[in-house]
């Protein structure tokens, strides 16, 4: 019955507005028969924008909210509650929402960012809810983040003062790292990884102590899981900050996954290291559809320029290539450029050079860009801010958004990986970039502008094909033409 009941709710709306996307009659029921049934689904949507598909997602929640947490980013969360909720009120449908750590009492869907759900997971408070997660293949990045533990002066000084007794060995233990770290770091600001024989120095000082705070806690548990470890070294201010990750998180939450049951929702560019890791530890999925058709969706093509004999980024005359191919392209347009490079050091050079040439036009991370502005970032930047942005007229892809084996975390991964015998690229990196990258050009189908990949792998390595694959539809573009 909850079927059928969800089902006619959204015939209502398709009869009354004719852009709801048809295919949330299909999603609508498959998310009420999982409810129901308390499954295990991955259902991934073939959609133009994932905004259309809330109101497949969001009827039969309403009708059964009963022990159901809907994770969701922050932007997600405005959108439902300033958006949907109104909508769904004018048809008579009012979704109770409960927020917070500790879980609803009554007849409420329990909405949860990934902060939140990782607090509750370690309480225990989940229990074996469902678990609806909208644009699950991001999870990991965002429950990386959501997980990710920072430790400061600030935070050693607690620890001395909590236990004089050990605060003379603590201090020399904060003492010898600094003048370590400072020592090793190659760049300014620059990072350094933590090395095993710290990480012993570290517990041995921590095995006396009794009882120490819940923080320390946390990071002595994290050092024993092996999380990624590193410090982030800050001349301004003479001191340093230790940061620690999860390599893997879901394999931290697997417990989680394989008592409760959930509803993933990816986009129409699935993550097959997350689905692969879900099946390590689930089995096969109860349900494992796709809905809709990129057929149906009609996404407007791109204009794409990638010219022939590109160089590779480690050349020494890329970095001089790339500004003379930004040149070309920023000359002369009217409308907003998007500049993406992931290397911070090369980011900031480009922005300089591009500034002395254009002047004001040229901004770094600037959410109010001139009408015929350069914005220069990092892919996640934009992919982040871009609801905040004008639809932009090109986007320039420097270099490709692969992860880079410079950041400790990455390195660490990496490093994992290896050791299990793995690709560690064509498992590990490729299938992130290969997410990422549609999302990255979806405002641009808006305009029908053009898009430049200046990065000399896309023609020259084989795997480039999938790239040009996941960016269709397209058209290519062989010669820059006056504007």
């Amino acid at each position: 019955m909850l079927e059928a009941y969800s089902h006619n709710y959204l015939k209502r709306f398709i009869e009354k507005d004719c852009y709801v996307w048809p295919h949330n009659l299909t999603l609508s029921r498959l998310i009420a028969r999982s409810l129901r049934r308390k499954d295990h689904s991955l259902i991934n949507l073939k959609i133009k924008h994932y905004n259309d598909c809330w109101l497949g997602i969001l009827i039969p929640i309403c009708l059964h909210p009963r022990d159901t947490i809907l994770l969701v980013t922050d932007k997600q969360r405005h959108r439902i509650i300033n958006f949907e909720l109104p909508r769904l009120h004018l048809e008579g449908l009012n979704l109770a929402i409960w927020e917070g750590n500790r879980p609803p009492i009554g007849e409420q869907v329990w909405l949860l960012n990934y902060k939140d759900f990782f607090n509750s997971y370690r309480k225990g408070y989940l229990g074996s809810r469902q678990i609806v997660i909208p644009e699950a293949e991001l999870f990991s990045l965002r429950m990386r983040d959501a997980m990710a533990l920072k430790v400061n002066s600030h935070d050693w000084n607690i620890l001395t003062r909590a236990y004089p007794s050990k605060a003379v060995s603590l201090t020399q233990l904060y003492d010898h790292w600094t003048r370590k770290f400072f020592s090793q770091v190659t760049s300014l600001n620059g990072n350094v990884r933590i090395s095993a024989q710290d990480i012993s120095s570290f517990r041995t000082e921590l095995d006396f102590i009794d009882q120490i705070p819940l923080k320390w806690t946390q990071v002595l548990d994290a050092v024993n899981e092996g999380w990624a470890s590193w410090v982030e070294v800050r001349h301004k201010t003479l001191d340093w900050c230790w940061h620690l990750q999860p390599l893997e998180p879901i394999i931290i939450l697997k417990n989680i996954f394989q008592e409760s049951p959930f509803i993933m929702l990816l986009g129409s560019s699935p993550n097959d290291l997350l689905i692969e890791q879900f099946h390590s530890f689930v089995g096969s999925f109860s349900v494992n559809v796709n809905v809709g058709s990129l057929i149906d969706v009609d996404q407007e093509p791109i204009d794409l320029f990638v010219p022939l004999r590109q160089p590779l980024p480690n050349t020494e005359y890329f970095a001089e290539y790339l500004l003379d191919q930004c040149r070309r392209l920023i000359l002369g347009r009217s409308g907003l450029t998007i500049l993406l490079i992931d290397d911070e050091q090369l980011l900031k050079k480009l922005t300089t050079e591009l500034a002395a040439e254009f002047g004001v036009r040229v901004s770094f991370k600037s959410l109010f860009p001139e009408s015929n502005g350069v914005i220069c970032c990092s892919s996640f930047w934009w992919y982040e801010h871009q609801e905040k942005l004008p639809v932009p007229e090109q986007i320039i892809i420097a270099i490709l958004p692969f992860s880079s084996l410079e950041s400790p975390l990455i390195s660490a991964r990496v490093e994992a990986y290896k050791l299990k015998g793995y690709d560690w690229f064509r498992d590990l990196l490729l299938p992130e970039v290969l997410t990422l990258l549609p999302k990255l050009v979806l405002p641009l189908r808006k305009s029908q502008g053009r898009m430049a990949i200046l990065d000399g792998r896309l023609r020259s390595r084989n795997w480039g094909k999938k790239i040009f694959t996941v960016l269709e539809p397209w058209n290519p573009l062989d010669r820059l033409l006056p504007h």
